[in-house]
């Protein structure tokens, strides 16, 4: 491979064009009038506009591989988001010769269809949750799913993910007001009607496994996430490896995500979800067939590039580890830096980042495309930075990310920093005690000071200055 065009923007764009630099391969932006000082447009070798719509130019399919074709590249990774999980854009780029940095089109497909990804995993003896056999037709059919499995229930998208397209119903009156609510909701955001049932479990832990599968039967798990720290299905902090899992669960789980990239003959990197409920019992949720957002972490423990693996294996070289050969070595954390007020029940707030200047020192990390200056775009997701911090344990871990979140500087706009400050400072969460309830049983998470730091506000002050004279 000698030149690759990524078709996607922000952070995972800069993610995957310094895995291109250190490969020695030329790294092809695509961007939009939105995005024509993004940091990726910067940083790459060529960049190319594709059209004044934000979002439309992202995921026009034909466009983004007619571009691949032109520019002479040899394959295209589509991050994640956007096209990263549509079985066309593999498919096309499959038909054109353009190397597709993923699974196969089919492998998409089945595994984004809920109800055949859970038909697969009963078929490779893998545990699910119970629930609907497939899609339901009716709400009257619903109600008879509920009752057989009893309350509380989720109805899910069978198309859905990144958190939409679900709702809990915890009474047979809850059901009949959500159900036409999650139909429409799966129609408008992923073109289908179709959901399914699963029975609702309580308060569980939240772990995947993320895998890599080459095209020469070989199938390896760099050990599990912890994605418990959530809100509205919406994961906010990931941990590695969990601090919640013994020895013989860990290893459990890793020979479920191998059996379950096997069972649908998968290739390259993907992520096995499972839940975990209050009495350790084991269920699988999905199996997401792209990068996810929070391999960093799984990379600090490890010492393996992802992105770097990933696009070995769509060049079809086998995987350069043994399954013993993957080590783990500490523990690493993650959170997201959004553009979001947390008190103001985290809506976005987009604008100019009047200041940024980002953490260092031993163990931190810092994966974003932002700068000083730059002005946020209100056309898509909030993410400002990916902030990973490793520690050799979770005591040192917690109180490096502490520091870290200290040191890291996001001013002109409101961001979720505080609010990390606050779960880190939770007795429970200190203790390594929670689960996808956290959020919710926390609300006194929302107490932070808002008052503005001394040099936040001369910064301001200065830009304001800098402003009014023209600068």
């Amino acid at each position: 491979m000698k030149k690759i065009l990524i078709a996607n923007r922000g952070e995972i764009a800069v993610r995957i064009i310094r895995a291109c630099n250190e490969m020695g391969i030329k790294a092809v932006a695509v961007y939009t009038d939105a995005d024509r000082h993004a940091l990726h447009v910067k940083k790459a070798d060529e960049a190319y506009n594709i059209g004044p719509e934000s979002v439309a130019g992202y995921l026009n399919v034909h466009r983004l591989v007619n571009l691949a074709v032109e520019t002479g590249c040899d394959a295209l990774h589509p991050g994640y988001g956007f096209l990263s999980e549509n079985p066309l854009l593999a498919s096309i780029c499959r038909a054109r010769r353009v190397k597709f940095i993923g699974p196969r089109s089919e492998v998409i497909r089945g595994m984004g269809d809920k109800t055949e990804a859970r038909r697969s995993m009963i078929d490779a003896g893998i545990p699910v949750v119970p629930g609907s056999d497939g899609n339901l037709t009716s709400l009257q059919e619903a109600s008879s799913v509920a009752e057989r499995i009893g309350y509380p229930v989720m109805l899910k998208a069978t198309s859905g993910g990144g958190g939409r397209g679900i709702r809990r119903c915890d009474t047979p009156e809850d059901l009949q007001r959500h159900f036409g609510r999650v139909v429409s909701e799966a129609r408008k955001a992923f073109g289908t009607a179709e959901v399914f049932m699963e029975k609702a479990i309580v308060n569980p832990r939240h772990i995947e496994l993320q895998v890599l599968a080459d095209h020469h039967g070989n199938v390896i798990h760099l050990f599990e996430r912890d994605c418990s720290i959530q809100r509205r299905h919406q994961k906010l902090v990931e941990i590695a490896p969990s601090p919640q899992l013994d020895d013989q669960t860990r290893a459990r789980l890793g020979d479920y995500a191998i059996r379950a990239a096997r069972a649908v003959g998968y290739t390259n990197a993907g992520t096995v979800e499972f839940l975990l409920d209050q009495n350790g019992e084991v269920y699988f949720m999905e199996m997401n067939t792209r990068l996810q957002v929070e391999h960093t972490v799984t990379e600090q423990i490890t010492g393996i590039d992802i992105v770097q693996e990933q696009i070995r294996i769509a060049d079809e070289h086998p995987l350069r580890h043994r399954q013993e050969d993957v080590v783990r070595r500490g523990f690493a954390m993650q959170f997201r830096i959004n553009a979001e007020d947390p008190k103001n029940d985290f809506l976005p707030s987009f604008g100019q980042v009047t200041r940024y200047y980002a953490p260092g020192g031993p163990g931190v990390r810092t994966d974003g495309a932002i700068y000083t200056g730059y002005v946020i775009p209100p056309y898509y997701d909030s993410l400002c930075v990916k902030l990973t911090v490793w520690a050799l344990n979770w005591e040192e871990l917690i109180e490096r990310s502490a520091r870290a979140l200290r040191d890291i500087g996001v001013a002109g706009v409101k961001t979720t920093i505080p609010y990390y400050q606050e779960i880190l400072n939770t007795p429970g969460f200190r203790q390594a005690r929670f689960d996808t309830g956290f959020v919710e049983s926390h609300p006194e998470l929302l107490n932070y000071s808002t008052h503005c730091p001394p040099q936040e506000v001369a910064a301001v002050i200065a830009a304001s200055i800098a402003a009014h004279m023209g600068l």
